[in-house]
C-alpha cells in the first residue's frame, strides 16, 4: 500500500468531516466550497504555515514532529484511534519502515492453545490483526458455527462478513460489523503498509465487494477493545455478548477475545446449551479417531 496514498486520502477525510462550528470557528458565508475545513483553517488551528500543511496532506509525514502531529490531531479533531492512526502513519513514512521485513505470520504457541480448551465455559478466539482466526476454542467454534464452515484457511471475519451470504443473518446488526471489520483492517494497514497478505485481502474484498469498497475509501478506523457483539446463532437463535480483547505480550499482533454473558441470563443459558453441544461434538469426534486409530493398527 502506497503511503502517501494513504495520508493524502487519510487527512483530506478528517478535514471534510470536521466542520467550522465543531473546531471552534465561525461558520462565516453562505457559499463554502468545501464541506468541512479548508486547508488554511487547519493551518492555523494547528499553529504551522498553509505551505506546510499543503505538503503533509500530499502524503509527505516524513521527519514530522511529534507535536506537529499532536496539533493536527487537535485541529482535525481526531479521536484515539485516528490518532494512533496518524501515528502509524508517520512512522511508516520514516526510512527504517522502508527497510522494515515483514514477521512470519503467526500461530498460537501449544500452551496458548491447551489454555483455551481448558476454558470449556468460555468462548475464546485468537486473531492476528488482518482478521484470521489463528486460534479458538470447541465453545467458540459453536458460536461462530456458520464462520467456522468453510474450506478456507484460516477462517477470516472480515471475508465472512463481507462475501458469505449467511453473514446478514448471523450478525443482527451487519451493518455495524461490517464497519468494524473494515476499521480495524484500515488501522492494521496503517501500522504496516507492507503487510503483503493484508494488501491481499483488502484486494480480494475490493474486487468481489462493493459494501467493502464504500467503507475502504471511508478511511475509518477504530480500536477493538471490548463491546458488543450481537449474533443470531442459527441452533439457539439471537445472542448478546460482551467481548472483551486482551493482547497477548508474548506473541506480537495476536489477541484474545473473549464472550461472555451475565450469570443467569438467556444469553448465559444459550452458552451452557452451545458448550454442551461442543462437549458432546468433541467427544463424538475423538472416539471417531480411536475407532479410526485402532482400525488401522488391526489392518496392520
Amino acid at each position: 500500500m502506497n503511503n502517501r496514498d494513504e495520508v493524502r486520502a487519510f487527512l483530506s477525510s478528517r478535514r471534510a468531516k470536521t466542520t467550522p462550528e465543531q473546531a471552534g470557528l465561525a461558520a462565516y458565508g453562505r457559499n463554502r466550497r468545501v464541506p468541512g475545513l479548508r486547508r488554511s483553517e487547519v493551518a492555523d488551528l494547528a499553529g504551522v504555515s498553509v505551505e506546510y500543511y499543503a505538503q503533509l496532506e500530499r502524503g509527505n509525514l516524513a521527519g514530522v514532529s511529534e507535536s506537529v502531529l499532536d496539533a493536527l490531531a487537535r485541529a482535525l479533531r481526531l479521536d484515539d484511534a485516528e490518532r494512533s492512526h496518524l501515528a502509524d502513519l508517520a512512522r511508516a513514512a520514516g526510512p527504517a519502515s522502508r527497510a522494515r521485513r515483514r514477521a512470519p505470520a503467526p500461530r498460537v504457541r501449544p500452551t496458548v492453545q491447551r489454555l483455551l480448551d481448558l476454558m470449556s465455559e468460555v468462548p475464546i478466539l485468537i486473531n492476528d490483526a488482518r482478521l484470521d482466526v489463528v486460534g479458538s476454542n470447541p465453545l467458540a467454534e459453536a458460536l461462530f458455527a456458520p464462520v467456522f464452515d468453510t474450506s478456507a484457511r484460516p477462517v477470516n471475519h472480515a471475508r465472512f462478513t463481507f462475501l458469505d451470504p449467511r453473514a446478514h443473518d448471523f450478525w443482527i446488526h451487519w451493518e455495524r460489523a461490517a464497519d468494524d471489520a473494515v476499521a480495524q483492517l484500515r488501522t492494521e494497514a496503517g501500522r504496516d503498509p507492507h503487510d503483503k497478505r493484508l494488501s491481499d485481502l483488502v484486494g480480494e474484498l475490493s474486487t468481489r465487494s462493493e459494501d467493502f469498497r464504500v467503507r475502504w475509501a471511508a478511511h475509518d478506523v477504530r480500536l477493538h477493545r471490548a463491546g458488543t457483539k450481537h449474533i443470531h446463532h442459527p441452533g439457539v437463535g439471537d445472542l448478546h455478548l460482551a467481548y472483551d480483547v486482551l493482547e497477548l505480550p508474548a506473541d506480537p499482533g495476536l489477541s484474545l477475545v473473549a464472550f461472555s454473558a451475565p450469570a443467569g441470563s438467556p444469553d448465559d443459558d444459550a452458552l451452557r446449551v452451545l458448550a454442551s453441544w461442543a462437549a458432546t461434538r468433541r467427544a463424538g469426534a475423538l472416539a471417531s479417531a480411536a475407532t479410526s486409530a485402532d482400525a488401522d493398527r488391526t489392518g496392520a
